[in-house]
């Protein structure tokens, strides 16, 4: 069986250049839906997530003005649970050499824990970008895909992550994308601020996995406040594992917040289509010990830019 969609190669500086630099320019821009989507998790004070709170229980307020919620689901629910959209992202460049095995090894453990994401689209990256969306049922595929190629070449990080963006904008449902990497980039055309800008624009919640052990000195510590930043963002968290050991207690931990994910949705009463930042908070209603809980969920989203009939076209 083949992957639902074909595979996508961006190569050389020139055809990134052309996508990315489009990507970038969308950042304030982007179209969007009328549904803002919001995923939120929720904690008690020992931080174990809370899972069995209602629609009644949550408060969105955007700009400081309270939102009315239209759409709410829990992940845990077996009919939510079905609308999960998998993202993996694969570094298979050179400076992976030394965590390869591990990687690979850290990203197939994982797939098998995880059976309810109705597809996974996969992004392996080095030089190239190149992107498949895999059923359930194509899981051999993707594990062989994984497996196959050898790490060369240099690294797109930051191209692989918009590429991926921009395609996980048509797909509806929770997206969840977990990045393999070391963190490092030396070939994309995106800067780091622009990721993180577009990051903060999407719908998606990122967990990273981090192989850091091999990388020098000079640069570890930066790469891995980078990718603190690019799961943070999003209202994901970053993992740094040092051994396959370690590997079980980071996808239980993964495993459980996708699982605990609350998805809550809202038409915006800011009908202007100004292309602003909104800022974005999730408070909790109730019973008082409620406000003893803790909430972690995206900061915000840029509003729709849409020209007004008759304006003049650049």
């Amino acid at each position: 069986m083949r992957p639902i969609i074909g595979r996508t190669i961006i190569g050389g500086v020139a055809g990134a250049m052309c996508l990315t630099a489009a990507l970038v320019a969308q950042v304030p821009f982007r179209s969007g839906v009328d549904l803002v989507n919001v995923g939120v998790m929720v904690f008690d004070k020992r931080g174990n997530f809370v899972t069995n709170l209602t629609q009644d229980n949550f408060e969105v307020f955007e700009d400081g003005r309270k939102q009315t919620l239209s759409y709410f689901s829990r992940g845990d629910a077996s009919t939510d649970a079905q609308n999960l959209r998998l993202g993996l992202l694969f570094d298979t460049s050179g400076s992976m050499s030394d965590d390869i095995d591990f990687a690979r090894t850290a990203a197939v453990k994982f797939l098998k824990g995880l059976h309810e994401a109705e597809d996974i689209t996969l992004v392996n990256f080095d030089t190239e970008v190149r992107v498949a969306r895999y059923g359930q049922n194509d899981f051999p595929r993707l594990v062989e895909r994984i497996r196959q190629r050898k790490p060369d070449g240099l690294t797109a990080l930051y191209d692989a992550v918009g590429i991926y963006l921009d395609g996980a904008d048509e797909l509806d449902g929770r997206k969840v994308l977990v990045l393999y990497t070391d963190g490092g980039d030396t070939r994309s055309a995106v800067s780091f601020a622009d990721t993180i800008e577009m990051l903060r624009t999407a719908d998606v919640t990122v967990y990273v996995v981090g192989f850091l052990e091999h990388q020098p000195p000079s640069i570890k510590s930066e790469q891995k406040m980078q990718l603190l930043q690019i799961a943070e963002v999003t209202g994901g968290q970053a993992f740094f594992p040092t051994s396959t050991h370690s590997l079980n207690d980071i996808y239980d931990a993964v495993a459980a917040q996708i699982r605990a994910q609350y998805s809550l949705g809202f038409s915006s009463t800011d009908t202007r289509n100004d292309g602003r930042w909104r800022h974005l908070q999730v408070r909790l209603a109730g019973a008082p010990e409620l406000q003893d809980l803790r909430v972690r969920s995206r900061q915000g989203y840029y509003a729709p830019l849409r020209q007004t009939e008759g304006a003049a076209q650049p």
